[in-house]
């Protein structure tokens, strides 16, 4: 990646810390303010701009009206070639490599003529953790 920041490097251990989630740049600011470490929200947005243009962070931007999330990257393109399923309670991101949702994608090609990009493909809803402690706060 060349020159590294010493808030680049706090960035990116805030995002390896939390490589099961997508993060906001306003929840990476808030996470390492409230670890005491000082750095202002201009540079979070630009850090993670350079990081993602050296495609060390990956970028999720599911539309013009709500924050784009960063994840770091994987090595090998592991992201590249399944699904992720986001909960919308806590936040956490899992890895979806199955089956059906591989069968789903050939399918969407074979008689949609389509392909899906597994990259940027987010499925949300509340994950087996969140949904426990609703049905227990039932």
């Amino acid at each position: 990646m060349g020159y590294t920041t010493k808030q680049s490097r706090e960035i990116l251990n805030c995002l390896e810390k939390n490589k099961n989630r997508h993060l906001t740049a306003d929840e990476i600011y808030n996470i390492l303010n409230s670890e005491g470490i000082s750095i202002g929200r201009t540079t979070v947005y630009r850090q993670l701009e350079k990081l993602y243009d050296n495609t060390v962070v990956r970028r999720f931007k599911l539309d013009g009206n709500t924050s784009a999330c960063y994840q770091l990257a994987q090595p090998c393109g592991e992201c590249h070639s399944h699904y992720h399923l986001k909960c919308t309670v806590c936040g956490k991101l899992v890895h979806a490599q199955c089956d059906f949702l591989n069968e789903l994608s050939q399918h969407i090609f074979k008689d949609h003529n389509f392909i899906v990009d597994g990259e940027k493909t987010v499925l949300y809803g509340i994950c087996e953790n969140c949904l426990g402690k609703e049905r227990h706060d039932d």
